[in-house]
């Protein structure tokens, strides 16, 4: 085990911010699910969150980039990967808040699948920024709640399953040091500080026209 004590380090706190991030993902994937299909019925509709040419669901959800995934000449919105994924990861985090210790295997695969989530999350918000140049708040929602998982799913995994382990099968000390001292909280908030600058600079005109 990584030698952490104290509450923030539990698996009561660690997974319960997993869930609670994982389930507002889940919540706002079936929302932008709806308005996939919402868009399909009717292309020309206007959803609830087109405010402005760069502030625009619709813009976004009509993008190639919102289809990346095509099989049998059928094209399949993210959205609907993104239900069946935060349906796994709010799953892990009641597991997690049951305190069962899972196989390594098994904590190492999660925390891949919690990495894929948030590079894939990033890309699509990237996207957005810089290609497609419109935003969609519910999908800007669902970047940040990703964030969040999988900062509290990086700390579980450390806090509550002993990963990664060196040699003595305990987790590196300096990795114990990095959460024992808290030096993550600072790391989590400038990192959610730099998306917001990053977004205020790129688009900031536009959100406060």
């Amino acid at each position: 085990m990584a030698g952490l004590v104290g509450w923030r380090h539990g698996a009561t706190w660690t997974y319960l911010v997993m869930l609670i991030a994982s389930a507002v993902a889940l919540a706002t994937s079936f929302i932008l699910s709806a308005e996939t299909l919402q868009l399909a019925r009717n292309p020309s509709a206007s959803l609830g969150c087109d405010v402005n040419a760069v502030i625009s669901c619709s813009t976004v959800a009509q993008s190639w980039q919102a289809e990346i995934v095509k099989f049998g000449g059928l094209s399949y919105p993210n959205a609907f990967f993104g239900i069946a994924a935060e349906s796994v990861f709010v799953t892990i985090a009641v597991i997690g808040l049951a305190r069962v210790r899972v196989p390594r295997w098994f904590a190492a695969c999660t925390w891949l699948g919690g990495l894929a989530a948030l590079a894939y999350s990033y890309w699509l918000s990237t996207q957005s920024l810089f290609v497609i140049h419109a935003l969609c708040p519910w999908c800007l929602t669902l970047m940040f709640s990703t964030t969040i998982q999988f900062m509290a799913l990086s700390h579980a995994t450390v806090a509550e399953q002993g990963l990664p382990a060196g040699k003595d099968g305990e987790v590196p000390a300096g990795l114990a040091k990095y959460y024992r001292l808290n030096i993550d909280l600072m790391i989590d908030v400038l990192w959610i500080v730099a998306i917001v600058v990053l977004i205020l600079v790129t688009e900031g005109a536009a959100l406060f026209a």
